[in-house]
Formats: C-alpha cells, sequence, structure tokens
C-alpha cells in the first residue's frame, strides 16, 4: 500500500447492487491482491464531513464548480488510526489529498475541540491547506462504510468497495441507509489501462460520477437544493428496488 498512496490521482466512480459484488471480484481475483489487516479483508470506516454554515462545499460540488474541496476527520476503526483530511479537485479532474493524523480526535462532532499536534494544530493545516478557517467549519455529516480495498498487480491502481453506508446528518438528524449499493472507486495515476473498466463493462456497469458527502446531505436534509443529483439517487433506487 505504500507504493500506491495515489494522493493526486484520476478517480472513477461506479455504482452496483451488492448481488453483482461476488462476481466482480471473482473477475478480478487474478489481477488483483487484496489489502489485509490482522487477518481482515473487510474494514469499517467513521468518516465526520465538515462544512459551512450554508453547506458551500455541497453547493459547490452541486453547482457543477471544477474546482472544489471537502474536509473530513477520517477514522480507520480496526487500525485505530484517525487522520484530519481535506480533498481537492481542480479543473482538470485531479484529485489531490493532503491529511495528518489526529489521535484522540473526537470525530462524533459532539465536542469541536482544538486538537494539537506537535507539528501541526488542525487550524494551522487547515489555514495551510484548505480554503477555508476553521473556525467557518463544524460537523456536519457522519458516514459510516466497510471497505475492501484491492490493488492491481502491476501497483498502477487502487481500488476501493465501500458497503453498509449509513448517513447520519448532525444538524437536522435524519439517518439513511444503503445497505444493498456498493459504491466502488478506480484510483489511477492517469488514464492507464485497467483490468476492471473491462470488467465493469462485462457486466454492464458503467461510470457514475458520484459523491458520498454530497449524495448523504441531499438525502438527509430536507429542502435543500437538490436538482443535480435527483437522477443519481433515482438511478440508486431503481437499481437496488427501492
Amino acid at each position: 500500500m505504500e507504493g500506491v498512496k495515489l494522493m493526486n490521482r484520476i478517480d472513477t466512480k461506479y455504482a452496483v447492487p451488492l448481488a453483482l459484488l461476488p462476481a466482480i471480484l471473482k473477475a478480478a481475483q487474478d489481477d488483483y491482491y487484496a489489502q489485509e489487516i490482522d487477518g481482515k479483508r473487510i474494514a469499517t470506516y467513521d468518516t465526520m464531513y465538515y462544512d459551512t454554515e450554508t453547506l458551500d462545499m455541497y453547493m459547490r460540488h452541486h453547482d457543477r464548480q471544477l474546482v472544489r474541496q471537502k474536509i473530513r476527520v477520517r477514522q480507520y476503526v480496526e487500525s485505530e488510526l484517525t487522520f484530519l483530511e481535506v480533498k481537492r479537485k481542480n479543473n482538470k479532474g485531479r484529485t489531490k489529498k493532503k491529511r495528518i493524523a489526529v489521535p484522540g480526535f473526537d470525530i462524533s462532532g459532539e465536542t469541536i475541540g482544538h486538537t494539537k499536534r506537535e507539528d501541526w494544530s488542525v487550524e494551522d493545516f487547515i489555514a495551510a491547506k484548505s480554503q477555508y478557517l476553521w473556525s467557518d467549519i463544524t460537523p456536519h455529516l457522519s458516514t459510516r462504510f466497510q471497505r475492501i480495498t484491492l490493488v492491481n498487480k502491476a501497483k498502477t491502481e487502487r481500488l476501493t468497495i465501500d458497503m453498509n453506508l449509513v448517513w447520519d446528518n448532525v444538524l437536522t438528524g435524519e439517518q439513511k441507509t444503503f445497505k444493498d449499493l456498493v459504491i466502488i472507486e478506480l484510483k489511477r495515476n492517469g488514464n492507464v489501462p485497467s483490468k476492471m473498466t473491462k470488467i465493469m463493462l462485462d457486466q454492464r456497469v458503467h461510470p457514475l460520477k458520484i459523491s458520498k458527502y454530497c449524495i448523504g446531505t441531499a438525502l438527509t436534509t430536507p429542502n435543500l437544493k437538490r436538482n443535480r443529483f435527483k437522477d443519481k439517487i433515482r438511478r440508486i433506487e431503481k437499481m437496488l428496488n427501492c
């Protein structure tokens, strides 16, 4: 994994029903390694997304602004690691991610502390790596899912497979669960050839630009502008027969 961090990358995303996942994994087994930690190949992720009072990060994505970012605190549950992350999307479609470890950070959002490290404070990191200030943002959306991570044997790409998605909106108290939805994300350093793109075509699955943060926010915030995401939500619900 150290050799395929891909912190500056191009992402291709897919949404598939859980029932299709075994066929995808079987087709991939000869060409990919599976990440394993302490004998487990399925890891649990807890994430708290931050946004401004006016949901500026959500709205920039909704309004098709090419240059945008997301700020989150992510906890790798089994590994007991927590990172503050800033994801930036540029106008070339590339995603750059910067992060620092924040051990002991309260991911629940119930207390918004001023976590300090010897080399950084949260405030310093956000000011340096983001267009926002720490004082401008608050906890907004909690997301929990389970993930399988694959790496191709050429070590040119990483594949994340997210299942059992649950969103909890800190501000509205609304919750949405998609237990039968799988979001697959192919991460490459450019459009290098990928076995996974062929596997998906063979399964008649086409790319879908989808943001877990934006979909979760749209689903759990009544009366929020969501025109851009309505078709994607309907497509997902139709696929899952909701």
